[in-house]
């Protein structure tokens, strides 16, 4: 996989300094076509042997670029705070916006070797992640990221020679990476590991360049051009791409019976028997995210339902028991420019919380399998591959020992028009009810059918749907309650 790039590649001086004018102009132009155009971010993955000039490329590449539209991050070992979130959460924080050039030393592929190298991880293990880096790069190009996955190398002769020089000069020093490459057969191991990688990760939507570090005016220019020709392919190519689907319609288009339609919504609760069970799941609540278990752990709590199914007034019956400095609520509305910037789960993972922490999304990443699906914000293929998408997210979240619960309140169409009528006759709810609340009534079975595929296609034991029946407010909120201290209580029995 590597032969290519022992050969020793060598360009001149003379013929670099006149290639090196006409390459600077060339990318500076599509630098500001990608900005101009903003349909693209650019991610640049740096990746090799050490002192195979990996790091003098992007010195390089920022005095060829405009370096007010890069940003450059060096992923070295998690600080103590970045230990209570998911490892991800660090790299989704750092994505670059459309429209600018983001470069990743450290990156995923750098961690995977360094735990291959040092025996840190299992065969299945590694199988697992590459899975998943898989899937994240897909996801991120299709969402308009453009990756380049750059790996330096050296033969071991070269790089022999070259590793016993690193080290002598201070300003050289800062290269040396978490593996101890003095130490025999590093190399060979970063070898075995690297190609493992990229043989199993080099795809037509990100793949893998491989470069001889030996010689830097060769090195410099094949970046420079593989940068360039990228670039330019993006930019001269459609916005966006359609892909061709075929999603089988649902049986629930084909017979009336529908998991919404399923529930029994007559469920009452009295008020006394609503007052007593408050409080024991409130006092079960504080009690469970208190305790020192709850301290390796987070809480993600999802609300979504229909419009005025009281998924406020549940919120509040949950958060009454906490201590406010342990939780933040999140509402979700519509994206703004810098999260559209962005993939559309971005916004999300910024607002991960770490351990001891409880999170509540009013609103959430759901969204794009619904309002935007049944309100065509986004197109077929992009809801469709949402569903795995979000299974991943969620995943990644509960290996960390992040427990998500997710709630759908529903009501029927009677009991929100009575809701409706009530929050425009009394002044201090106006507030809660918009033009867009009736529009959407005019779509119920649409939002029907589409909760129907998010519960069969989201749904999962280590973070299931509960659906919970919310024409009587006080059934619904005691259900929420229930849901979360038996969540809570069942992952914390397992880490004791």
């Amino acid at each position: 996989m590597f032969e290519s790039a022992e050969l020793g590649h060598r360009i001149d001086k003379a013929t670099f300094n006149a290639e090196e004018p006409v390459l600077r102009a060339a990318l500076l132009e599509a630098q500001y076509a990608l900005k101009q155009q903003n349909q693209h971010a650019v991610l640049i993955l740096i990746n090799g042997i050490e002192g195979a000039g990996k790091g003098e490329t992007i010195r390089l590449l920022n005095e060829w670029l405009d370096p007010r539209l890069v940003q450059v991050n060096a992923f070295v070992d998690a600080s103590e705070d970045e230990r209570k979130y998911p490892a991800e959460r660090r790299f989704w924080q750092h994505l670059p916006p459309k429209g600018r050039i983001g470069v990743f030393f450290g990156n995923w592929y750098s961690q995977l070797i360094s735990l291959s190298v040092r025996e840190k991880i299992k065969p299945s293990q590694l199988d697992q992640a590459i899975g998943y880096v898989e899937r994240f790069e897909r996801m991120l190009c299709d969402e308009g990221v453009l990756i380049f996955k750059f790996w330096f190398h050296l033969s071991k002769p070269v790089f022999t020679e070259r590793i016993e020089t690193l080290g002598d000069d201070p300003l050289q020093y800062w290269r040396a990476s978490p593996l101890n490459w003095h130490k025999n057969k590093t190399y060979d191991k970063v070898v075995t590991a690297g190609e493992r990688l990229l043989r199993q990760t080099s795809r037509d939507f990100a793949p893998w360049y491989v470069i001889d570090g030996s010689d830097a005016n060769y090195r410099s220019l094949a970046v420079g051009r593989t940068l360039l020709e990228g670039l330019r392919a993006a930019l001269n190519s459609p916005s966006k791409v359609p892909h061709a689907t075929h999603s089988a319609p649902l049986a629930a288009r084909f017979e009336r019976r529908k998991l919404l339609t399923s529930l029994d919504l007559s469920q009452q609760l009295e008020k006394a028997d609503y007052k007593e069970q408050l409080h024991t799941e409130q006092k079960r609540l504080a009690q469970l995210v208190q305790s020192k278990a709850f301290r390796k752990h987070a809480l993600v709590a999802v609300f979504e339902g229909n419009d005025a199914a009281g998924k406020g007034g549940a919120i509040r019956r949950v958060t009454a028991a906490l201590d406010p400095r342990q939780y933040q609520i999140i509402p979700i509305a519509a994206p703004s420019d810098e999260e559209r910037a962005q993939p559309y789960l971005w916004r999300f993972w910024r607002h991960v919380p770490g351990h001891g922490r409880f999170t509540i999304f009013d609103r959430s990443w759901y969204g794009r399998v619904l309002v935007e699906r049944v309100e065509g914000f986004c197109a077929e293929a992009d809801w469709l591959r949402a569903y795995n998408e979000i299974n991943d997210f969620e995943e990644r979240l509960h290996e960390h020992g992040i427990i998500v619960v997710k709630f759908w309140l529903a009501i029927d169409q009677d009991t929100q028009l009575e809701r409706f009528k009530e929050r425009e006759s009394v002044p201090y709810k106006r507030f809660k009810i918009t033009p867009e609340d009736w529009r959407n009534r005019e779509k119920w079975d649409d939002y029907v059918d589409a909760v129907g595929d998010m519960v069969d296609s989201t749904s999962t034991h280590i973070a299931p749907w509960t659906l919970v029946e919310a024409n009587d407010k006080r059934f619904a909120r005691i259900k929420v309650l229930r849901t979360i201290n038996d969540a809570l209580e069942a992952r914390l029995a397992e880490a004791t």
